[in-house]
């Protein structure tokens, strides 16, 4: 006997058919050009959405201006998705990692291999959550394609109970996600490619509106400069070279000078405000 749960997911989007068929009789080039096709529809379906990835970033920004910080909530592609974006702020511009958290249902083993049945536990996200001391200047996120995955659904619930600021990404209007975040982001992509398969357009969808999310949040903390990563991690001699460029370009430093003031200093914009102190 179905509830209005199931029935929602019955019906959601993100499960109903592809909208092509025979594809093990497509050639390669009909395949992704398909795939390529459906692609393109992403980017639509995001425009679409800006306003609502606008007032949840600017409630964000806010609450991290007074100490407040963001935690992921997903689960397989999802869960996946929110801990890639989690993982590239801190290298990006020189943030720590405890800034924005990404968790997965399963744990860490889930970013490589399935765990059974991990994402159907509603109260498993906030006995994470609360691993982490989380208060109510934080945000919490759940991203789920479906907008039905218990773990994300439970911990969006408990803490918006408690007082946290939650939002969604989700790629099925009026799912039980969006009803409990506060801030829900309905990115419909339609059906895709291979039916079922939200590592398809559903995920990229996800990963553009992570994207904004997050770089728009660095850029007003002031995490870049002009249009430069001037906090990332020397971690590689890509970043050092192009942090050395940057130096050159700002200070007008020979290619040596310039290395070696950003090696003494450990970041493009310390090494900026070393060198105009010591100017003055």
């Amino acid at each position: 006997m179905f509830n209005s749960d199931d029935l929602k997911f019955v019906l959601s989007i993100t499960e109903s058919p592809s909208q092509f068929k025979n594809l093990e009789k497509m050639s390669v080039q009909q395949l992704i050009t398909a795939i390529n096709e459906e692609d393109s529809k992403v980017h639509v379906a995001v425009q679409k959405v800006l306003p609502q990835v606008e007032e949840l970033v600017v409630r964000i920004i806010e609450r991290m201006k007074v100490g407040g910080r963001v935690f992921y909530l997903g689960a397989g592609t999802s869960g996946r998705l929110g801990v890639l974006d989690a993982s590239e702020l801190p290298p990006t511009f020189g943030v720590p990692d405890n800034l924005v958290i990404g968790l997965i249902a399963g744990g860490d083993v889930a970013l490589r291999k399935a765990v059974e049945r991990a994402e159907d536990d509603l109260d498993q996200a906030w006995i994470e959550l609360q691993n982490y001391g989380v208060n109510k200047k934080d945000t919490v996120i759940g991203i789920a394609a479906s907008g039905t995955t218990p773990y994300v659904i439970g911990g969006i619930e408990t803490a918006a109970k408690h007082g946290l600021l939650t939002g969604c990404i989700t790629c099925n209007p009026g799912s039980r996600i969006a009803e409990v975040a506060e801030f829900p982001i309905e990115v419909v992509v339609g059906p895709e490619f291979v039916t079922g398969s939200t590592r398809l357009k559903a995920g990229t969808a996800q990963k553009m509106v992570l994207n904004m999310i997050t770089t728009t949040i660095m850029i007003k903390l002031g995490r870049v400069k002009g249009n430069k990563m001037v906090n990332m991690q020397l971690t590689n001699s890509k970043l050092i070279d192009r942090g050395t460029r940057m130096l050159m370009e700002d200070l007008g430093l020979e290619y040596r000078n310039a290395q070696d003031l950003l090696l003494r200093y450990g970041s493009v914009k310390r090494a900026i405000d070393a060198w105009k102190a010591n100017e003055r």
